[in-house]
């Protein structure tokens, strides 16, 4: 991947179409993680691959495209969900499916609605996106010991609500 980006870098236009071929439905999947029109997802993607056509001239570390190309989708999307001033609920997800499109499971998504709305992308990027902590941390602009740290109490939270809720089901 590295050697596509140097060659769109460089100004070759079928090396950039490549690595967005690649990396989209990565690219869907957290875009539809924070959005939940189908058409805020369209828009998020087509102004996150304008942005980075533009300004894959100054990427530093080639290694790092996807990463710097979902931050830079992050903040398309976080500029539209403060334009629509809403932003995603769990109650706003249809109950019917089993699924959601993007893959990531309803019962996921209920489990961590306890969790802040920033706890929440770093569970969903790393668990159902499968993204390092690294990754996240570029995404996010944080620090990797930040995620870390965030990822560590959620868990502990998360063992926790699931414990009271064992005990609560138990006495009944």
């Amino acid at each position: 991947m590295e050697l596509l980006v140097k060659r769109a870098k460089r100004g070759d236009a079928e090396a950039f179409i490549e690595l967005i071929e690649r990396n989209k439905l990565s690219m869907y999947r957290v875009a539809r993680g924070f959005l939940r029109e189908e058409e805020d997802v369209a828009d998020a993607m087509s102004e996150t691959v304008l942005t980075c056509y533009e300004k894959v001239g100054s990427l530093r570390q080639d290694a790092y495209f996807k990463s710097w190309m979902i931050r830079i989708l992050i903040n398309h999307c976080k500029d539209i969900l403060k334009k629509q001033k809403r932003s995603i609920s769990v109650e706003d997800i249809p109950e019917t499916e089993a699924q959601a499109p993007d893959g990531e499971s309803l019962e996921f998504r209920e489990l961590i609605e306890p969790l802040r709305e920033q706890d929440r992308s770093i569970f969903t990027l790393y668990y159902v996106y499968g993204l390092k902590v690294k990754e996240i941390a570029a995404c996010m602009e944080m620090k990797e010991n930040t995620v870390a740290t965030r990822l560590k109490r959620g868990r502990e939270a998360l063992r926790e609500e699931l414990n009271a809720d064992h005990v609560k089901g138990g006495r009944r």
